[in-house]
């Protein structure tokens, strides 16, 4: 009963900031999941069976927050269109690399991730072009990264996504709205690559690399919670919006080193 009451917390904390922050909520399911199913779940195969699961959830969670963001009328769709293909390819890739990586380096691997991407953020390092003057080949490259990083530390993508759009110049919460779109592909693409993947593990409460109980119990409260978020994301200061993000980051990463 605490673990089920630890997962409909989480799907309500992570739903609420995917929707602020467009990040399909799994830089903060990763690593409660790492504490909430260590118990459950063979060590050898428990980092990427929280990935797989973070994965899975984003696909519900990214539907709630990207209509959200949507009705805010704040996605820039042409971007999602330009990066969409590269980054189904990239986060499938990832899934199936993620396979043959051991627990520390991904472990390391997401914490050293998210506290580069908090220093870029919070220091407000952007490009001398707009994203708008950016090449086809440019966007090509930059999805397949996105897909690929995505799915190897289970994320929807809004960590990468929201600072390679404000890099070039574009504002906050439109790069937050349309990294929350670009979420869902990633999401699918991932979490399929993980069931794929880890096929040979199934058990009564698993389907690959899918924890099926935490799965049902955080989708329930984070389909509910995204859209709150969202709204708030529309009325909050662009720059405070920013700098929390920053620090959010930061302490995720922390977090999942000191597993």
């Amino acid at each position: 009963m605490l673990e089920l009451i630890s997962l409909l917390l989480l799907g309500i904390f992570s739903g609420f900031m995917a929707g602020l922050l467009g990040v399909g909520g799994g830089l903060i399911i990763v690593p409660a999941l790492l504490y909430l199913l260590a118990g459950d779940v063979e060590q050898s195969i428990l980092m990427q069976t929280v990935i797989g699961t973070a994965l899975a959830t984003i696909v519900f969670t990214s539907l709630s927050s990207v209509w959200a963001h949507h009705r805010h009328g704040a996605i820039y769709w042409h971007y999602f269109i330009k990066l969409t293909p590269s980054i189904l390819l990239g986060a499938f890739s990832g899934a199936m690399i993620a396979k043959y990586l051991s627990f520390g380096f991904l472990q390391i691997f997401f914490a050293i991730f998210e506290i580069i991407v908090a220093l870029i953020m919070w220091f407000g390092i952007s490009a001398s072009r707009h994203a708008d003057n950016l090449s086809r080949w440019t966007w090509v490259a930059t999805g397949y990264v996105i897909g690929l990083i995505s799915a190897i530390v289970g994320i929807g993508g809004g960590t990468m996504t929201t600072p390679f759009l404000t890099y070039n110049k574009v504002a906050i919460k439109n790069a937050i709205a349309t990294s929350a779109a670009t979420g869902l592909p990633i999401a699918i693409a991932g979490s399929i690559g993980f069931i794929v993947a880890g096929w040979h593990t199934n058990t009564e409460n698993s389907l690959g690399f899918v924890h099926i109980e935490a799965l049902l119990s955080i989708v329930l409260m984070s389909v509910i919670f995204a859209p709150f978020g969202a709204k708030v994301a529309h009325s909050v200061d662009n720059s405070q919006l920013k700098k929390f993000f920053a620090v959010f980051l930061v302490l995720l990463g922390v977090a999942v080193l000191s597993f």
